[in-house]
């Protein structure tokens, strides 16, 4: 089995930021899925139909010259701060460059216990495993910022959580997976020396345009504040809820990170609560952009001796780089919805327009995806009925209100109908990763069958797609499925 070159950059900095530890093996392990093209792009082709490579991926086997390792953080979890977390049953096993030169990450999820696994068991079951690796790339076929999943890995072993359940492994992969959490963890510790080094490594690797700048921190925070808000536009524009927005599952890199009890919108309710676990709504879909921005907020104040040595002036340097979040979210969300309705422009009056068609989608407690898919079949010169739209809003009155007003805005920039669809149908996703198709994909690979996941796979890499062979997946959950939850428990 031929390997790409180990590139230790975070594993460099050594402890106490990480302790070195071996995954623990897996039995029995049984290679279920790989991500041929992610593979490809990593330069790990040639090798992932050896048996060599199904052991590296379940843990039984180390990845040449590099140990692997089980980083510390802390976070904000609910809104209260909990001072040692960590990576629980998360190990680095490689860092890489791909094919292109950009620096991978590459870590085992479910890979067994870690110094932070706080007494449990370090696992991951089937269950779970799956969602994570679909919906990371599922979110990469949308053009989501995201993590990404190489391999998933099953196993016999048992694994307790509410019932008793079979082990499994994700490869996931990122260009670094640091944490807001990371810098929190040595901020309140008072190590504030500690933050330097991270912050340094994520610049000179990732934003190199900044490295060498004596105000190269505040540069690199204004970035992250900027991508975590235009990614909570994106999370919004698609339906997706995270469930789980503690600062340490938020990404210094601004990626989608730790696909937990996740969700995508089906009859459209905006104060939708993915995770069961959240009794108080704190991640709610509607939550979501003010969520983002708190912990911002909380990274910058773990980034405050970055910027100045004075508390005032870090303070004052701070303060901007806050306030500059709700600006970068409005601009991103506006300019999703504007590109969702199919306009190319934003103009006065749009945003009355986004909330009518909203507000009509809550009345009507409308399926999200497929809602948004019908409008583009709307006439901008015909009265007729809007094709489509009528089977999905039960508000039939307050829809015949609002599609003429929606008829003049497209008319007033002369849009061309079927040039206006494809941009919308560009933007406005035909299949998502709904609950019922991932618990059906579950269930038939508990029971052995794996061709569900296989085919959930290859459809949502190109969910903008009609893919008329696979319809059906584009269809609203049936009652007997609407009310599945998920939670914390994995």
């Amino acid at each position: 089995m031929i390997l790409p070159a180990i590139t230790p950059r975070f594993a460099a900095l050594g402890e106490p930021y990480s302790t070195a530890i071996p995954a623990r093996p897996l039995p029995a392990p049984s290679l279920l899925h790989v991500n041929a093209a992610l593979a490809d792009q990593l330069g790990l082709s040639p090798s992932i139909a050896s048996p060599e490579f199904a052991a590296l991926m379940a843990g039984n086997t180390a990845w040449p010259g590099y140990e692997s390792r089980a980083s510390v953080y802390a976070g904000h979890q609910f809104g209260q701060f909990v001072p040692q977390l960590g990576d629980g049953r998360a190990l680095l096993i490689a860092e890489i460059d791909d094919r292109n030169g950009q620096p991978q990450e590459l870590q085992l999820k479910g890979a067994g216990p870690t110094p932070y696994s706080r007494h449990a068991d370090g696992r991951a079951v089937l269950r779970s495993s799956i969602r994570e690796y679909l919906c990371s790339e599922a979110m990469h076929g949308l053009g989501i910022p995201t993590t990404r999943a190489l391999a998933l890995v099953g196993s016999p072993q048992p694994v307790r959580r509410e019932t008793v359940e079979t082990a499994a492994v994700v490869c996931r992969v990122a260009p670094s997976f640091l944490r807001f959490g990371h810098f929190e963890f040595w901020y309140y510790r008072g190590e504030t020396e500690r933050l330097k080094p991270l912050a340094d490594l994520l610049i000179d690797q990732h934003f190199p345009e900044f490295t060498g700048k004596p105000d190269r921190h505040a540069l690199w925070l204004t970035e992250v504040v900027r991508r975590t808000a235009v990614l909570m536009a994106h999370w919004q524009a698609v339906g997706f809820c995270h469930g789980v927005m503690n600062t340490d599952n938020f990404s210094a890199l601004g990626l989608t990170i730790d696909y937990g009890p996740f969700g995508f919108l089906d009859a459209f309710d905006s104060h939708h609560i993915c995770n069961h676990s959240d009794d108080s709504g704190r991640y709610a879909w509607d939550r979501q952009p003010v969520i983002g921005h708190w912990n911002a907020t909380k990274l910058l104040q773990a980034c405050l001796p970055l910027l100045a040595d004075e508390p005032k002036a870090a303070v004052e340097c701070a303060q901007p780089i806050a306030d500059s979040y709700p600006d970068a979210y409005g601009k991103a969300m506006l300019k999703q919805w504007t590109a969702k309705l199919g306009l190319r422009e934003v103009r006065d009056g749009d945003e009355t327009l986004i909330n009518g068609w909203l507000n009509l989608l809550q009345s009507s407690r409308a399926d999200f995806t497929r809602s948004w898919r019908h409008l583009s079949r709307v006439m901008a010169n015909e009265d007729g009925p809007a094709h489509g739209l009528r089977d999905e809003i039960l508000d039939l009155a307050a829809l015949d209100a609002w599609i003429p007003d929606y008829r003049s805005r497209l008319r007033a920039e002369q849009s061309e109908d079927a040039e206006r669809a494809v941009r919308m149908n560009a933007v406005n996703p035909k299949y998502v990763l709904r609950n019922h198709l991932a618990q059906r994909s579950i269930e038939r690979a508990e029971a052995g069958d794996l061709s569900e996941v296989a085919t959930l796979f290859e459809l949502l890499q190109r969910p903008f797609d009609e893919q008329p062979a696979f319809e059906a997946y584009a269809a609203e959950p049936p009652p007997e499925a609407r009310m599945i939850e998920v939670s914390c428990s994995s």
